[in-house]
């Protein structure tokens, strides 16, 4: 054999050998990763026919999604995913379809579809024993009480929002809606031009159906913020109560500039006298003071304690990714002052408003928020669970306790900007902030409506972010759906 041919026998072994180790290599090592690759046919053929795919269930056992076997014996798909309450659990569920998913169909896949590794051992038991394999069954933190609640409040409205209660004790979703919405099923079909056309449809409906907007819109906050705001106060000055006597003008005028900050509709803050308590500044959501506030603190003050409330975050997710809430530090004193309220560029999710309030409910320590609760293998037993884990400790429990009463006031004050609502929640005092968001270029645009509450007040259950776009002043178009959505969940604990 000549040295050329040698040359090229060598070359092919060796690449004869790489193919092999290659091949063996996946087959031993990578197939959990291949089964779950969104671009793999096979896998998605095992799924759809030779497993059932797993249920998605709330906490209390309501089933909104699962799979039948398909309708028609012509059909080369074996079973039908549906979802029994649509639109109402869209956000959570998301969808599954020929080619995709989203939601908890998407971030538990290899778990509902029986691929992932972990059910490896119970699908062997099966197969040996004579049982259809099928998916593990995905229990989320929803309370269906709550859920519901919510769902219906924001309908009822018609105005495009979201709303997000946790437990705020262990950072449990006991509600996440979002509106307008969409129903899943429809994305479901195993006709792919069917599949299509549906989905065209829903891309271009302007009201953005797709939008998960409880975890990725993001929204001005509005006065919410001056929880934030009050926080950096009373953690920077422990001598600061809410009965210290701070600075309330009629209208704050900023150096060197023209600009000046005023209150809601150019009303004075409590007497106009200039000075007022902290708590009531803060339950009559006096601009001026926290605009000062926000000026004496700082920026870095303010982005600080934004941080530690969950802003600035990219890598929050619930397993559901969360768009960032953000806290952009401005370029002068003055922007720093609308910061401070909750404007110029403060950007928050329906999830990190109920996370400022789940944070001073839980005296301080703000919990991570998570949406699976656990999965279990057909069999019934525990393949995962969640255990809770704090998140961050924006405050003290000192300083929590004293930016709760300012919350109490804002329902509880005959003058506080949440008032209105207090006597629909008969005998369960509720803690909030209202927040009216000026949105649009040079503030041209509808007012968002926000509201951030816990309660029970003395001994937290819930606690509730709402966000309706266009929805005007936060009392009047947010608060009452936080309140519906309380009384739902406090009814199935025998508490209203």
């Amino acid at each position: 054999m000549n040295r050329a041919l040698r040359r090229i026998s060598v070359a092919v072994l060796v690449m004869f050998v790489l193919l092999l180790i290659n091949v063996n290599y996946l087959q031993g090592f990578e197939t959990a990763s291949l089964a779950t690759k969104p671009g793999n046919s096979r896998a998605f053929y095992a799924a759809q026919n030779q497993y059932e795919r797993g249920s998605i269930i709330t906490s209390d056992n309501v089933t909104i999604a699962a799979s039948k076997p398909s309708a028609s014996a012509n059909d080369s798909i074996k079973y039908q995913r549906y979802y029994p309450y649509g639109p109402e659990y869209a956000p959570v569920t998301g969808y599954d379809t020929l080619y995709s998913q989203t939601g908890i169909e998407a971030a538990e896949n290899g778990l509902l579809s029986g691929n992932d590794s972990s059910l490896d051992v119970r699908k062997f038991i099966d197969l040996i024993t004579g049982k259809s394999t099928k998916g593990a069954t995905v229990q989320v933190t929803i309370n269906s009480k709550a859920q519901a609640a919510a769902y219906s409040a924001l309908a009822a409205g018609g105005k495009p929002g979201a709303v997000v209660a946790l437990d705020p004790s262990t950072g449990k979703i006991l509600a996440l809606a979002s509106y307008p919405s969409f129903n899943p099923g429809a994305l479901a079909t195993h006709n792919g031009k069917q599949l299509i056309t549906v989905d065209n449809q829903l891309l271009a409906n302007k009201s953005q159906p797709l939008l998960n907007r409880a975890l990725e819109g993001t929204y001005p906050p509005g006065s919410t913020f001056k929880i934030v705001t009050s926080s950096a106060l009373l953690t920077q000055n422990p001598s600061v109560t809410v009965n210290t006597s701070v600075a309330s003008p009629n209208q704050l005028t900023f150096a060197q500039t023209s600009n000046v900050l005023i209150n809601n509709d150019g009303e004075s803050c409590v007497s106009g006298t200039g000075m007022a308590p902290l708590i009531t500044a803060f339950a009559q959501s006096c601009n001026t003071t926290f605009g000062k506030i926000g000026e004496d603190l700082g920026a870095s003050a303010l982005n600080a304690m934004a941080t530690k409330f969950g802003m600035n975050n990219p890598n929050l997710t619930v397993p559901l990714t969360v768009a960032q809430s953000n806290y952009i530090i401005p370029p002068s004193l003055p922007l720093t002052a609308y910061s401070a309220i909750g404007q110029y560029s403060d950007t928050v999710t329906p999830l990190q408003e109920a996370m400022f309030a789940a944070a001073i409910a839980n005296g301080g320590t703000l919990m991570k928020p998570y949406l699976v609760q656990q999965v279990t293998a057909s069999d019934l037993s525990t393949v995962t669970s969640t255990t809770p884990s704090a998140l961050s400790q924006p405050v003290s429990s000192s300083v929590a306790t004293e930016v709760g009463k300012m919350m109490l006031a804002v329902v509880q004050d005959p003058d506080g900007t949440g008032y209105a609502f207090n006597q629909s929640v008969e005998g369960v005092q509720i803690a909030g902030k209202t927040g009216t968001a000026e949105t649009g270029v040079n503030n041209t645009g509808l007012d968002d409506a926000a509201f951030t509450c816990f309660a029970p007040y003395a001994n937290p259950k819930i606690a509730v972010g709402v966000i309706i776009q266009g929805g005007g002043y936060g009392a009047s178009a947010a608060a009452p759906i936080a309140v519906q959505v309380i009384k739902a969940y406090l009814a199935t604990l025998g508490n209203q």
